[in-house]
């Protein structure tokens, strides 16, 4: 029986490999696999019945039979008996040869059998090739081949048969004529040479110890001959190359002598295929062998063959590599290969034939020369011991070279040569400065020719960074480097071209410097005997401090300076020690907290400076200080290129020259810094002055009076003095140097004592200033500002200021003032304006005070310069554009403040606002936001300033109240912030003169502060309510006296350019009428009138009061009439309709009547009119009704008015009934004919203010409704769930409903009882959408816990159980929906009406009118939903018949009925615990095939719906392994792996039913004609696990005929899954073998 079984199943798993999909054929050989894993011996012998039979079976299913045949083979060689190899063997062999033509994969695969075979049956196998390989005749190529890939894999089995093979493979070389024939015994010969090699490499372990080289020589040597002498010339490349590989291990195998004498002829031959061949590793593969094998023989032939080995192989390794192509970076390494054996046997022809390659000037032959130099080096080290001088000498011309290529090159040559001591030799120190120039390599100087068809990216490996690699590995991992580097590296600190090398050269001797010290070198690290061209430790301090001040360029450069210093303090000066490591180290902490973004340059600078300064105190010798200022001054030509190290270089002169004593010392280094200065250059003028500046502090005298004598001297004669020497210099250099003088003055007067600065100031500092005011240089302007500015400054903060005559003061004002005025109004791009009004903020302080004409000047001037700017670039504050901006306002308000200073008077704050006034008003919104800014800080500094002496009135408060309130409502927000500001600051200072101390706190004005944090934000509303609310705190705090100017200027604003401040200002005049008017009475009437008369102009809001007040009067005596005649008005309402309509909701009586009319009228008449659109339809449509139509837009216009609340809440429940039902006969309605050609034609008539569309009507009305009475939540949450869109549509009109019910259960609870009485009455209603949206609502209270709570929940239940009659079939499921509602709502209450709730459950699974349609969907999810509140008791007597009842849905084509179906399965089980497992347990087992293979259901929720009740069946199968899978594999989230979970979960259901076998297999067999793809793809998976794991027992079970044709059907399934899923489970049928 398991013979013929296997039989069978090997032949259908064979007869469906021919499947056309690949998917399927490779699981269809895993089935084959997997039954040979079971049944080696029956498996293989079907294979080879069926290929026998199969005689026309294509090639490519052979291949997949003979594979699989090679699988088995391979995993169970050791227990295949003789008989059954050799019938594998007989059959591959004639698989292999059946036809003479070539066919790939086929006769691989059969040789593969054999090759398998062939590991433990190696002479079955030979005796059965060597039969098919008779002398004489030419064999089969499969045959040769065959043989060669069984001496790879079993070369101990295979070399003794080799003898026989050569000696009949030799003589039919010679009858191989066809080239691909020839490539065949090429390989052959290749892999025997190769096996016979490995086995005499061997020995030890090979069967025969005894076998030798000699064996095999002649027969190879006679192969060889054929090969070289006649194959080599074939015209076919491959065949060459086929010989070439075959030649390199066959010449190991030559004769030594036949070697020698075949070595001429060789070698030239080998090389010749260089030019034959693109792609050349084989052939210098090969070509290593060769030579590999006559350096071990001694050959000396070779020597004569060396100089065109060397062309040849120089010629490749000259190729350009591309990483892109393994082949040819191999050839490279076989090339490399070759002349690491020729330097070991020829290193004298080697070096003479590599080194003068080096002196030419192609790159590639450069590059090349270099990489096998390095390779020497390194390969062969014992050989070039000797030629290092040799080679030393020979790198001369390739240092030159500035390719980069040729570069990273030559540092990998210098890396070797370190390594094997090199560099120790002369000239080795050439080496190491060529490796620091590549460190000083900047990115311009870097730049590589953009990569070509031989050129890689140099970024990854720069010349730079493998410089600075390898710089650092010499001086730390390279024994005895030490010697070479130290301390030769520290001549490359201070030379300028090695600016870019100082970080890795700080690093490398750190290292170098700690290592000596640890060595126990000298106290002295640095030693200058013999070494005159070290750096002085003043050069080494100077130049590591300066570079120091740009920290983070140069890879971290000023933490390796510091480093470096901190460890050679010793050499600089031994009394340094301490404080150096102490402050050094904490220097190099703060740098490695901080980026180059995150640490400020200025107080990074000002720290560096404070250690200077430190040292020189430390050191105290007058003497080193003279020769470190000397150092310093030497070196500043080294920064011309970089400012900012210049600049702090001049900062570190100067603070070493205030620490020198000697006086002429002082002068002299003055004298050549002004005489050697470059002028030019901004950063050397300022850098000059900041010197000039710090040695002032020490100084004075000496400082001024060197800025007197280089004035004085012939500088600025251009035919005599310094200009002699710069003949070419032209007037606007002339004006640079004057430029550096006028800062000099500046900075020398900022940094001085101040009590020296008073003295000197006039005679000295300005005076000498003056002269160059005329100028028109923009530099020299600038600079003459800047140091007005210092001085001024500098007086200013003098503690004897305010004794001080300033005799110059109003010349310095006009000079600044005429500066400011020349500059151009369109842009600010200098920061002269800042410079000469901060100069002007300072003089004005001085004495004698300004005229008052010149303040007014300057105020209006400066006003003018900044303020009528354009607006300021937007950003976040931090580009240099952007704070020059903030800086120079900062400057205009420092002087305006210090004007007003002088006169801190009402009458002098009032000057000042005057000035300020046309830029308050202007159009241009950026002018008034820099007005109001300044005007708030010149309040603010008045009241800071307020003293007063006696109780005076503040005369023009109420003017500057009315200049600035309205700005509340400014567009700019930061305007309408000031202005408020403003309003504060005069309510204070009003206090302040009423006699109220400085520290007195207003309530009532403090309230504004907490206004202006809401004027942030645009919206009107709230803009207008803050400006009522300022009117309210000003009308309480304005004196009566004030009152009248205060309304003349607002009135004023009331023709503002800026809308929003013209209806501020009139906001605030309603306002101050209400809060003051009885003491305007007789002004009411005119005010009135004036706003009446604007109602026939466009007019604004707050212009329509009085037609609103006037609507209303007349509707208090005639409501009815009023609102018949605004309900004739034409539909759509127009703006001043709705504006009339707003005026009936001022009082709640009123108002109330007006709704109860309108909602009369809107109820009253019918909702819609059935119509045909057309003759010819067959629907009719509905078409709205005029009067409800307009009775629902007045009710609207009344809602939306905020004074009808309380009237909306009297009439609430009304209302909203009212409303609902509109918007339900509304859904699909359209307008009339005759309203749609109005809205059509649209031209002549008043705007509409909304559009008229009945459905989007009722629900805004609805809205605006339950905003009115309160109940925002309840809108607010309908909006978030989308439940107002829904309403407005057909098909989600329902589910609107219910959110709605939602929403007002949840926030509207209290008004339900009355709301929910009026839709009760809708029960007989003749409209069909009205009884659904009822129904709808009420079934949505149910599942809020709000019905019981209210005792709604009765009354609910019976309204709903009487429409379960209905005759529409939505109103019957809305009835099932609201009583299944009740699990949610009311869970405790389930239980007290299970028998009502089950009754109509059970009612709609029988619903007669659509048997499969959504009542008895909504049955089934309401029962599963109930089922969960109940007691097992009070089920059982419906579980049965539920359980049967559903089982149909389960296949059923509507998916939702399907999920609902499983659903509802998954709850039964789950309420079932207890009493009622028995009952159920066979359903569990009955219904777990659907269950698993719906897994696979197209649908996702489906799928869902099946994973729980999979879940809920575990518990009741008693298998707690089996529930344990389920709650493992299921849970919602994780996606299981079908099979996987199939194997685990049938593995614990044969374990614990084993008897449900059958029944699940004819269930399964049932679903392999499913319809969805996937589910019939899971059937066969699941039958195939369920026999995977049945025991012995159950197999009578199985009905293996109708199981196996079942199988072999679906193996004709069009989809690829399916069939993929049948033979996989075709490959589990074993298990019955």
């Amino acid at each position: 029986m398991a013979k013929s079984y296997v039989k069978k199943l090997s032949s259908t798993l064979m007869d469906a490999i021919t499947d056309k999909d690949p998917l399927v054929q490779e699981q269809v050989y895993n089935a084959l696999c997997a039954l040979g894993e079971s049944q080696p011996e029956l498996t293989l012998s079907a294979c080879q019945e069926h290929l026998r039979q199969q005689e026309k079976l294509a090639h490519p299913h052979r291949t997949m039979i003979l594979k699989a045949m090679e699988a088995v083979v391979s995993s169970h060689l050791g227990r295949l008996d003789q008989s059954t190899a050799k019938a594998v063997i007989l059959l591959a062999s004639n698989e292999m040869t059946k036809v003479k033509e070539l066919v790939g994969d086929w006769q691989q695969a059969a040789s593969s059998v054999l090759v398998a075979v062939g590991r433990r049956f190696i002479n079955e196998v030979m005796e059965e090739l060597l039969g098919k390989f008779v002398p004489g005749v030419l064999p089969h190529c499969c045959v040769v081949q065959t043989l060669a890939s069984l001496s790879v894999s079993n070369a101990f089995g295979t070399v003794p048969f080799l003898p026989a093979i050569l000696s009949t493979l030799l003589p039919m070389l010679g009858l191989a004529k066809q080239d691909a024939t020839r490539a065949v015994f090429c390989c052959a010969l290749q892999s025997f040479s190769e096996s016979t090699l490995e086995y005499l490499a061997n020995l030890d372990q090979a069967p025969d110890p005894t076998v030798r080289k000699d064996a095999f020589s002649s027969d190879i040597f006679s192969a060889y001959e054929v090969l070289f002498t006649q194959w080599l010339q074939s015209r076919e490349a491959k065949l060459r190359l086929a010989v070439v590989q075959a030649l390199g291990p066959m010449s190991h195998l030559l004769p030594n002598e036949k070697l020698e004498e075949q070595l001429p002829k060789l070698i030239p031959g080998v090389l010749s295929l260089y030019k034959k061949h693109a792609e050349a590793v084989h052939v210098s593969k090969s070509l290593g062998q060769i030579l590999e094998a006559s350096v071990s023989v001694g050959s000396r032939t070779l020597e004569v063959q060396l100089d065109a080995l060397l062309a040849a192989l120089h010629a490749q390794i000259c190729v350009p590599v591309e990483l892109s192509s393994p082949s040819v970076v191999s050839n490279q390494k076989e090339v490399l290969r070759c002349f690491t054996v020729l330097a070991c046997c020829a290193p004298d022809r080697l070096l003479a034939f590599l080194l003068p390659k080096l002196d030419t000037s192609h790159e590639r032959i450069r590059v090349g020369t270099l990489q096998v130099l390095r390779h020497t080096i390194n390969a062969a080290a014992a050989q070039m011991e000797v030629k290092k001088p040799f080679i030393l000498s020979s790198m001369r011309l390739p240092l030159l070279d500035t390719n980069n290529k040729v570069k990273r090159a030559v540092v990998q040559v210098i890396s070797a040569m370190a390594h094997h001591g090199y560099l120790e030799q002369p000239g080795g120190k050439v080496m190491v400065e060529y490796i620091v120039q590549q460190c000083a390599l900047g990115p311009e100087l870097e730049k590589s020719e953009s990569p070509g068809p031989g050129g890689e990216d140099p970024a990854p490996d720069s010349v730079r960074s493998i410089s600075v690699s390898t710089l650092y590995l010499l001086s730390s991992t390279v024994d005895r480097m030490d010697r070479v580097l130290w301390p030769y590296l520290l001549e490359f600190l201070t030379p300028a071209p090695f600016t870019q090398a100082l970080s890795p050269l700080c690093r490398s001797l750190a290292h170098l410097a700690l290592k000596r010290r640890e060595a126990g070198a000298d106290t002295f690290l640095i030693q200058y005997d013999g070494n005159a061209n070290l750096p002085s430790p003043y050069a080494i301090t100077t130049r590591l401090l300066v570079m120091s001040a740009s920290p983070y360029l140069g890879d971290g450069r000023g933490a390796a300076s510091l480093r470096l210093l901190s460890i050679l303090h010793h050499d600089v000066h031994p009394q340094l020690g301490q404080h150096w490591r102490a402050t050094l180290g904490r220097l190099v902490e703060l740098l490695d907290e901080h980026t180059a973004e995150t640490l400020a340059q200025e107080e990074w600078e000002d720290k560096l400076l404070t250690f200077l300064q430190d040292t020189l105190t430390i050191v105290s010798d007058n003497m080193w200080v003279c020769q470190l200022s000397l150092e310093m001054c030497k070196q500043l030509p080294c920064y011309t290129g970089t400012p900012r190290e210049k600049m702090f270089l001049y900062k570190c002169i100067g603070s070493v020259l205030a620490a020198v004593s000697s006086k002429d010392v002082v002068r002299k280094r003055l004298q050549e810094l002004l005489e050697a200065a470059r002028y030019q250059e901004e950063a050397e003028r300022q850098g000059l002055a900041a010197c000039f500046g710090i040695c002032a502090v020490s100084h004075l005298d000496d400082t001024l009076a060197q800025l007197a004598d280089f004035v004085r001297s012939d500088v600025f004669r251009k035919s005599i003095g310094i200009f002699s020497l710069f003949k070419d210099r032209n007037e606007n250099e002339v004006e640079k140097v004057k430029s550096a003088l006028v800062l000099c003055y500046g900075h020398v007067a900022a940094r001085a004592p101040r009590e020296l600065v008073l003295a000197r100031a006039e005679s000295d500092i300005l005076c000498n200033m003056f002269q160059y005011f005329n100028s028109k240089d923009p530099t020299l302007k600038l600079c003459l500002v800047q140091s007005v500015r210092m001085v001024s400054h500098a007086l200013c903060s003098s503690p004897q200021a305010s004794a001080f005559h300033c005799a110059q003061k109003a010349e310095l004002v006009a000079q600044m003032m005429e500066l400011i005025k020349a500059e151009p109004l369109d842009a600010l791009r200098t920061p002269l304006r800042k410079e000469a009004m901060a100069a002007c903020a300072y003089l004005v302080s001085l004495e004698p005070a300004l005229e008052e004409q010149m303040r007014a000047d300057v105020a209006r001037g400066c006003l003018h310069s900044i303020l009528a700017l354009p607006p300021e670039p937007a950003g976040d504050g931090t580009s240099g554009l952007e704070a020059l901006h903030m800086d120079t306002a900062r400057s205009l308000e420092g002087l305006l403040m210090g004007l007003l200073r002088r006169d801190l008077t009402p009458r002098g704050l009032q000057v000042m606002v005057e000035h300020l006034i046309p830029w308050i008003k202007s159009p241009r919104g950026h002018e008034r936001e820099r007005a109001l800014g300044v005007s708030a800080c010149l309040l603010r500094f008045s009241l800071e300033h307020l003293h007063v002496s006696a109780l005076v009135p503040f005369h023009n408060l109420g003017l500057l109240v009315g200049l600035f309130s309205p700005r509340c409502a400014d567009l700019r927000p930061a305007t309408r912030q000031e202005a408020v500001g403003c309003v504060h600051s005069l309510l204070y200072l009003q206090l302040g003169y009423e006699g109220f101390a400085r520290d007195y706190r207003d309530d009532v004005a403090e309230r504004l502060l907490a206004l202006r944090d809401g004027l942030v934000h645009p919206d009107p509303a709230v803009l207008f309510h803050t400006c009522h609310s300022v009117a309210q705190i000003i009308g309480k705090r304005l004196p009566p006296d004030q009152l009248i100017s205060l309304l003349l200027t607002l009135f004023e604003s009331l023709g503002d350019p800026d809308k929003n401040c013209a209806r501020a200002a009139a906001v605030m005049i309603n306002c101050l009428l209400k809060e003051r008017g009885a003491v305007l009475l007789e002004k009411v009437p005119e005010i009135v009138s004036v706003l009446r008369s604007k109602l026939q102009e466009p007019l604004e809001e707050h212009v329509l009061k009085a037609a609103q007040h006037s609507v209303y009067l007349l509707a208090c005596q005639h409501c009815a009439a009023v609102v018949t005649s605004l309900l004739g008005s034409p539909l759509p309402f127009d703006s001043v309709t709705c504006t009339l309509w707003r005026a009936l909701a001022v009082s709640p009586g009123l108002t109330a009547q007006v709704l109860e009319l309108l909602l009369e009228k809107m109820c009253r008449d019918v909702p819609f009119k059935e119509s045909r659109p057309f003759l010819l339809s067959s629907a009719p449509g509905r078409v709205a009704t005029v009067l409800p139509l307009a009775a629902t837009s007045a009710l609207l216009e009344v809602l939306a008015c905020p004074a009808a609340g309380p009237a909306v809440l009297e009439r609430y429940a009304d209302l909203f009934a009212g409303l609902l039902l509109r918007l339900s006969c509304s859904v699909g309605v359209q307008l009339p004919r005759s309203l749609q050609a109005k809205d059509r034609r649209g031209a002549g008539t008043p705007p509409a203010t909304r559009a008229l569309e009945p459905c989007s009507l009722a629900v805004d009305a609805l809205q605006a409704m339950l905003l009115r009475a309160g109940s925002e939540e309840v809108v607010k949450l309908v909006e978030r769930e989308g439940g107002w869109e829904l309403l407005r549509t057909s098909e989600g009109h329902e589910e609107g409903v219910a959110r709605l019910a939602s929403a007002m259960a949840k926030h509207a609870g209290p008004r339900l009882p009355l709301a929910m009485k009026a839709l009760v009455s809708t029960q007989s209603c003749v409209y069909e959408v009205q009884r659904v949206t009822s129904t709808a609502f009420l079934a949505e209270l149910l599942r809020s816990n709000v019905a019981k709570d209210l005792l709604l929940l009765e009354s609910l239940l019976d309204n709903l159980a009487a429409r379960q009659k209905d005759a529409s079939a939505s109103v019957r499921r809305l009835v099932l929906r609201g009583l299944a509602n009740v699990a949610t709502g009311s869970p405790d209450k389930v239980r007290a009406h299970s028998p009502q709730l089950l009754s109509a459950m059970i009612a709609g699974l029988d619903d007669a009118d659509e048997p499969h349609g959504p009542v008895v969907l909504e049955a089934m999810e309401g029962l599963a939903r109930l089922l969960a509140l109940l007691e097992p008791g009070e089920l059982r007597s419906v579980l049965l018949h539920v359980a049967i009842r559903i089982r149909p849905f389960f296949d059923s084509e509507n998916a939702e009925l399907r999920r609902a179906a499983f659903g509802l399965f998954g709850h039964l089980h789950r309420a079932c615990h207890g009493d009622c497992e028995d009952v159920f347990l066979e359903q569990a087992v009955g219904g777990l095939a659907p269950l698993l293979l719906h897994l696979r259901d197209p649908q996702a929720p489906v799928v869902s719906a099946c994973r729980f009740a999979l879940r809920m069946c575990g518990p009741n199968l008693e298998c707690a392994e089996l529930e344990a899978a389920f709650q493992k594999h299921l849970q919602e989230g994780r996606g299981p792996h079908l099979g996987e979970f199939f194997n685990v979960a049938t593995k614990h259901l044969m374990h614990r039913f084993p008897d449900a076998l059958g029944r699940l297999l004819s269930t399964s067999l049932f679903y392999f004609k499913s319809p969805w793809e996937g589910v019939r793809a899971a059937a066969p998976m699941l039958v195939g696990f369920l026999v995977l794991h049945a025991d012995s027992e159950s197999t009578p079970q199985v009905d293996l005929e109708q199981l196996l044709a079942a199988l072999q059907l679906l193996l004709k399934d069009p989809a690829p899954a399916v069939r993929m899923s049948a033979a996989e489970a075709l490959g589990r049928l074993v298990k019955f073998a």
